[in-house]
């Protein structure tokens, strides 16, 4: 039975693995997927050797904590792979975890695809020879990463986004309320602060806080907080109630994050895959992050772009306002939100963008993404 070796390390690599997982099997039912696996890629039916949680670690300084267990994984799924030859290995995004074990598969004569350019365009471009020697062929999802790659010689894809052929061009806004049974008249803010447990415990207090600010200003707004583990939503529990904010019109779900941002009139969101959701979305957005200060320091010298947010890379320009470590706090929160809410002008731009980088990210990824890998399979 052929066999494809994969690997993803959180919950935005678990979402492109179960896509192109499905793909392929459309193509190929004898495919046999095992490695490192979240639930919707488990659910397409890969083994996963480790719990994909034990990768989802962000930060210089929480590496540093978890590195003993992190490189004892890589090791172990290093000698698995190895030992069982997969005919082709796929690493989804968590570059630091899979170059390394890319490295090492491709030295072995195994060949290696990259699902999930990393950001050598924003920081770290000294990592291009690394992804040399590590990769066969790189996956890209945006459209300016390709000529970056084939300048430097390594062979690429541009597939696009899964996200833009599963999202509606025209989201329905009243339908997701219904279901929500919320009125079409309120103001709904939709706040993701994010899907790990140390985002949300550096971002729910300032979400609280300035949710209350906004609730002051305006009375009608109500608030929907998607949360997808038991452990991140006892945080922002917690956080609620050292807030004594009891008050506020605040609805957590379990999940359904696309719906509770389809329902919205605007997203407060934690940069990462969740902004360019709220995007394809046509959601206008203020997108926030915090990190410990020292990790920040340290990205903050690497970092060439003056944007963080996919929205903001994609458009080449600040079309959404990011807060970010300091800045990110309640007051410039709760006032840029109000602020953007109020701009009609800035509105319309926003959604017209959008619609612009839905349209260049629609490329029907899943087939595409599955032809390039099984090019590599006999």
């Amino acid at each position: 039975m052929p066999t494809i070796g994969i690997v993803a390390g959180e919950a935005s690599g678990d979402l492109l693995g179960s896509h192109l997982i499905k793909a392929l099997k459309q193509q190929r039912p004898d495919l046999k997927f095992v490695g490192i696996a979240g639930p919707k890629m488990i659910s397409e039916g890969a083994v996963s050797l480790f719990p994909m949680e034990r990768l989802s670690v962000r930060g210089y300084v929480e590496v540093l904590r978890h590195l003993p267990g992190l490189l004892r994984i890589r090791k172990q799924v290093a000698e698995h792979m190895l030992e069982q030859r997969p005919d082709v290995f796929i690493g989804i995004d968590a570059p630091d975890f899979n170059f390394a074990l890319e490295r090492k598969l491709k030295q072995h004569g195994i060949p290696t695809i990259h699902y999930v350019s990393p950001s050598i365009w924003a920081w770290r471009k000294g990592r291009i020879k690394k992804i040399q020697q590590a990769v066969s062929h790189i996956l890209a999802l945006f459209p300016f990463e390709p000529e970056l790659y084939k300048n430097a010689g390594v062979s690429v894809s541009y597939v696009g986004h899964p996200l833009a052929d599963m999202l509606p061009m025209v989201p329905d806004r009243q339908a997701a309320r219904e279901h929500l049974k919320l009125s079409f008249a309120s103001l709904v803010i939709a706040m993701l602060p994010g899907s790990r447990q140390s985002e949300v415990q550096q971002l729910a207090d300032l979400y609280v806080k300035a949710a209350l600010l906004i609730a002051a200003e305006r009375p009608d707004t109500h608030f929907l907080v998607p949360l997808i583990t038991r452990e991140t939503r006892e945080i922002f529990e917690r956080v609620l109630y050292a807030n004594q904010a009891h008050e506020l019109q605040l609805k957590i779900l379990f999940g359904h994050a696309h719906l509770a941002m389809e329902a919205a009139d605007a997203v407060i969101v934690a940069s990462g895959t969740a902004t360019l959701e709220a995007a394809l979305l046509k959601r206008p957005m203020v997108i926030t992050y915090r990190m410990p200060a020292i990790s920040w320091q340290i990205l903050k010298r690497m970092n060439y772009l003056p944007y963080v947010g996919l929205p903001n890379v994609l458009a080449g320009r600040f079309i959404v306002p990011e807060l970010l470590q300091d800045d990110a706090n309640p007051e410039k929160l709760a006032a840029t939100t109000l602020q953007m809410i109020n701009d009609k002008s800035q509105l319309a731009d926003i959604e017209a963008e959008f619609r612009r980088m839905h349209e260049t990210l629609r490329q029907n990824t899943g087939e595409k993404a599955a032809q390039a890998v099984l090019s590599f399979i006999k």
